[in-house]
C-alpha cells in the first residue's frame, strides 16, 4: 500500500481536487510504466510467514537491502517500513507482504530489467538469513493469527475498521498479493477512455494471472481467490464503478465519488490520526471530528485516494489492479499487456470497440466468473477464453506500434512480454490450473511442495 504523501498547501477551494487529478495529464513522450509487484516471505525451515522482528525477519530483510544495495530507509518511530532509490520503493503490505513500487520508466524492458534487479536483490539478502519468497496470489496455507500485523499506524487503523464492513477484509490485508501496472494519460478524454476499458477488462486480467486457488491449506473452489477476497471487502471502496460508464464521467465525477467514501485517518507529523468513517467533505468545511476547525491539505487529498480500492482508478495516474501476485514472467507480462492496451490510439480504440456495449451487470457478471473459473468462466454469453485470446491480440498489435526496441535494438519491441499470456490461451490454463494439476498429480496433495517449486 502507498506511504504518506507529501507536499501541496491547504485546500482553499473545491475545484482543487479535480485539479490535482488533472495535473497528471502529460504529453504522450512523457508517459511512462510504473509496476508494482508483491510476494510473501517465510521462513525456509519450518515455512511460516516472516515475523517483523528477530535475525530472521522482514526487518532484516529491509536492513539487508538498505547496507547491501544502497537503498535509504523511511521509519515510522523505530521501525523501518520501507526503503527508497532512483525513484522506486520497497514497501509492506500489512501481513509482510513486500512490494516494490518501481520508477516510472519509458519502456517494458526497462521494467524487467528493474524486476530482475529487485528478486536478485531480494533473493541474496534472503539466502542469508534462512528465508524465501514466493509469488501467488494468497497464501497458500497460513491462517490469519500466523500472519504479523506489520508495525504501521496506518494498518492498526484499517485492521479494526476492516473487522465491521466486510467479510473478508483481513484476509486482503494479511494475505493476499498483486500485481499491477500504473499508467498514464493526456487528457481528461484520454482517462475516461482508458479508465473505462480498464475496469471493463479487469477481469481479462484477472483470468489470465489467476495464481490463488488454495487458502488455508485446501483448494478454496477459486481460480482467483484474492479476486474473491475483494468482492466481500467494503462495498464503499471496491466493485467495477458503474458510474465511470455514465455520460458525462470526468475528473469531477471521481471527486464525488472519492468524497463519499469514508475515511481512514489523518497523516500529521510521523502521527495516523482516527478519522474511520467520517467525511472528508466534513473536513473540507473545517468540520471533521478527528481534526476539529482545520482545514485539509493537499497530501491528506492525496492520502485519501489512496483508500480507495476499486478494480481501477485514478490518482494521477492510472492504477490497474486485477492480477494476482504470481511468476517472474507474469510480473512482465501484466505491463505489457496493459501498455499494448492503453498506449497505442489504435489499439486503445478497439479495445473500447469491444467493451462499450456491455452494461454494469455483464462487467459485474464477468469479475466473478472470472474469480471462480479464471480462463474457462463464461458470463453473458461470452467465453473468457475467446475474450482474452481478442484482448492480448490487441494489445500484441499496440506493442507492435508502439515499436520500442530492446537490448541495444536486437530485439524491435516489447511483445515478446506477451508470450506468457499466449501460452496461457494456447492451453487454456492460467498459473492457478497449473498448480491445481501439480496438487492433484505429482506432489499428491502435499501443498508445502509448492514453496520450493515455485519460490523466486
Amino acid at each position: 500500500m502507498s506511504i504518506p504523501q507529501s507536499g501541496g498547501g491547504p485546500i482553499e477551494r473545491y475545484a482543487q481536487l479535480a485539479e490535482y487529478l488533472e495535473a497528471g495529464c502529460k504529453p504522450r513522450e512523457d508517459w511512462r510504466i510504473g509496476t508494482e509487484h508483491e510476494k510473501f516471505g517465510y521462513c525456509r525451515d519450518s515455512l511460516k510467514p516472516l515475523p517483523y522482528d528477530g535475525p530472521r525477519s522482514i526487518r532484516a530483510m529491509l536492513e539487508g537491502l538498505r547496507h547491501r544495495f544502497g537503498w535509504d530507509p523511511l521509519y515510522e518511530g523505530d521501525d523501518i517500513i520501507g526503503l527508497v532509490k532512483d525513484g522506486a520503493n520497497i514497501s509492506l503490505e500489512p501481513g509482510g507482504q513486500l512490494e516494490l513500487s518501481g520508477a516510472p520508466l519509458e519502456t517494458i524492458h526497462q521494467t524487467c530489467d528493474e524486476v530482475n534487479e529487485h528478486l536478485r536483490e531480494v533473493k541474496e539478502i534472503a539466502d542469508g538469513i534462512g528465508a524465501g519468497f514466493i509469488g501467488l496470489g494468497a497464501a497458500p496455507e497460513w491462517t490469519h493469527d500466523e500472519m504479523p500485523l506489520m508495525p504501521k499506524g496506518r494498518y492498526k487503523l484499517m485492521d479494526g475498521y476492516m473487522q465491521k464492513v466486510g467479510a473478508l477484509g483481513t484476509q486482503m490485508m494479511r494475505r493476499t498479493c498483486t500485481v499491477q501496472v500504473n499508467l498514464d494519460f493526456a487528457s481528461e478524454a484520454d482517462m475516461v477512455q482508458k479508465l473505462r476499458v480498464a475496469l471493463a477488462l479487469q477481469p481479462v486480467a484477472t483470468a489470465l494471472f489467476s495464481n490463488s486457488p488454495f487458502f488455508e491449506g485446501r483448494v478454496n473452489g477459486h481460480k482467483s481467490w484474492r479476486s474473491r477476497i475483494w468482492r466481500d471487502l467494503d462495498p464503499d471502496r471496491t466493485g467495477t464503478l458503474p458510474f465511470v460508464f455514465q455520460d458525462g464521467f470526468g475528473f469531477e465525477a471521481w471527486v464525488d465519488y472519492a468524497l463519499d467514501v469514508p475515511m481512514y485517518f489523518v497523516y500529521r507529523d510521523g502521527v495516523y490520526i482516527d478519522a474511520l468513517g467520517q467525511s472528508f467533505r466534513d473536513f473540507l468545511a473545517g468540520k471533521l471530528p478527528a481534526l476539529p476547525g482545520e482545514t485539509p491539505l493537499m497530501s491528506d487529498w492525496a492520502d485519501h485516494l489512496t483508500t480507495l480500492f476499486p478494480e481501477a482508478r485514478i490518482k494521477r495516474f492510472i492504477e490497474m489492479r486485477g492480477a494476482d501476485g504470481g511468476p517472474w514472467r507474469r510480473l512482465c507480462a501484466l505491463p505489457a499487456l496493459w501498455v499494448g492496451l492503453c498506449y497505442d490510439q489504435t489499439a486503445l480504440d478497439a479495445a473500447w470497440d469491444l467493451v462499450k456495449g456491455w452494461d454494469a451487470e455483464t462487467r459485474e457478471a464477468l469479475r466473478v466468473a472470472a474469480s471462480v473459473d479464471g480462463l474457462a468462466a463464461e458470463a453473458a454469453g461470452i467465453k473468457m477464453l475467446d475474450l482474452a485470446r481478442e484482448v492480448v491480440a490487441i494489445a500484441k498489435d499496440g506493442l507492435r506500434a508502439r515499436a520500442r526496441p530492446g537490448l541495444g535494438g536486437m530485439v524491435p519491441d516489447e511483445r515478446h512480454f506477451l508470450h506468457a499470456l499466449e501460452e496461457s490461451i494456447e492451453s487454456g490454463q492460467s498459473p492457478a490450473d497449473e498448480l491445481l494439476d501439480r496438487y492433484r498429480g505429482d506432489w499428491q496433495g502435499d501443498l508445502s511442495r509448492i514453496y520450493a517449486e515455485y519460490s523466486y
